[in-house]
């Protein structure tokens, strides 16, 4: 797209949209989105892109954490709409292209892509049996589905034929779709030594990690102090989360920093009959507020990030996957950056910890650690610790860039 005379947003748009495809688990058109884009002219707008429980819910009803009541009204095409009008330089059909392209003609499955696909709890109709790595899939009902949207908008799935069949599959209305948008809200922003932090609103996590930097700032950046300070901004939490992140930054200095999400792996476990949109069950998040709320919507752990200098230019994008997980990664991989000076592919590979209630889970390039937090323990499971994206901007406008080796991922430059 950048190569094409595309800009940021039409990049990151591209990407997403063939991430739907060809990480079916993860993200998808059943999906929500967040994004944060910082413009040419040095603006910073916050793009939320997540959807609300049935209007017509019961607030008796109990929270699911799958099935046809976890589904909560899939946001993620009508930010790609809201996304494409006010910042891409190409209409939505163009960045389409090529997500339509694998599903019909089909792509080679990654390994930790098939790892996720063969572990998800339930397989929905049109993505069973699971691939192994290196396997080659199509998805031609997704295919049709992404070509409608390419053709007719938003309305493709908000109305009509597919917005139908979500219907017939969850507990959503048609008004309930008919009536969404997505939302342009102002990023929270926080100072942490010389640089911005910014992170997105609720309902996101974001301003758990913004807590935890303004903890971490009055201290010398340990390991044993950024556990103590993600504790204290931590609150109640459930577990798991399968999401994609990617950023992208062009010549002229837009960022877009950009998360999508089904929340669990193929979400509600259920798609829309002949559509192959496997619906989010979202709605499982309504278990942080103990109760499901018409017409709202409930906790996200999808978070986008974005740095600036503090005279206002840009320093980067950054992200990082993994449900519950993110907002803690977000305090390491930016105390990584900021107060070791890390490069971002060496921030992105330092081991992590996690924090789980009452313990603590450390990578084990972090088991010679273990003894100096309470409760810690080494899990050898890589996935438990997320992967995230980055790019930074040098001060001669250089860019470096990270993928993590966590993940099935890409860096890479167009010239």
């Amino acid at each position: 797209m950048l190569r094409d005379g595309g800009n940021a947003a039409d990049a990151a748009l591209a990407a997403a949209a063939v991430l739907c495809v060809t990480e079916p688990m993860m993200t998808g058109v059943g999906g929500d989105a967040f994004a944060i884009v910082y413009t040419r002219d040095g603006r910073v707008d916050g793009l939320d892109a997540a959807g609300p429980a049935p209007a017509n819910a019961s607030p008796e009803a109990p929270v699911a954490w799958d099935g046809p009541r976890s589904v909560t009204v899939p946001g993620a095409v009508a930010g790609w709409a809201a996304l494409a009008e006010r910042h891409s330089r190409f209409a939505l059909d163009r960045h389409l292209r090529d997500a339509v392209d694998h599903a019909e003609r089909g792509f080679e499955v990654q390994p930790y892509c098939a790892r996720y696909w063969q572990h998800a709890p339930k397989l929905p109709e049109g993505y069973a049996p699971a691939p192994g790595a290196g396997d080659w899939v199509q998805l031609p009902e997704l295919g049709a589905t992404l070509q409608a949207i390419a053709d007719h908008g938003p309305d493709a799935v908000y109305r009509g034929r597919i917005a139908q069949a979500i219907v017939e599959a969850s507990w959503l209305e048609l008004e309930d779709l008919a009536s969404y948008q997505a939302r342009w809200v102002e990023p929270l922003r926080r100072r942490y030594r010389a640089v911005d932090v910014y992170e997105m609103p609720p309902p996101t996590q974001g301003i758990a990690a913004l807590e935890a930097l303004a903890d971490l700032e009055g201290m010398e950046p340990t390991l044993t102090n950024q556990v103590e300070c993600v504790r204290r901004a931590l609150g109640r939490a459930l577990a798991g989360g399968d999401t994609v992140y990617l950023c992208a930054v062009d010549d002229d200095g837009m960022a877009v920093s950009f998360i999508q999400s089904l929340f669990g792996a193929f979400g509600a476990g259920i798609t829309a009959p002949g559509t192959g949109v496997a619906l989010q069950n979202r709605g499982a998040c309504f278990k942080v507020n103990g109760v499901v709320e018409p017409g709202g919507r409930p906790f996200h752990t999808i978070i986008p990030g974005l740095l600036l200098h503090r005279d206002g230019s840009l320093l980067g994008p950054f992200g990082v996957m993994g449900g519950f997980l993110q907002a803690q990664a977000h305090v390491q991989l930016v105390s990584a950056l900021v107060d070791d000076g890390l490069d971002p592919q060496d921030a992105l590979d330092r081991p992590r910890f996690r924090v789980d209630g009452d313990r603590v889970a450390l990578e084990p390039g972090l088991s010679d650690r273990a003894g100096e937090i309470p409760n810690a323990y080494v899990d050898s499971d890589v996935v438990g610790f997320g992967g995230g994206q980055a790019i930074l901007v040098g001060e001669y406008g250089e860019l470096r860039a990270g993928s993590d080796r966590r993940k099935d991922g890409y860096a890479a430059f167009a010239s």
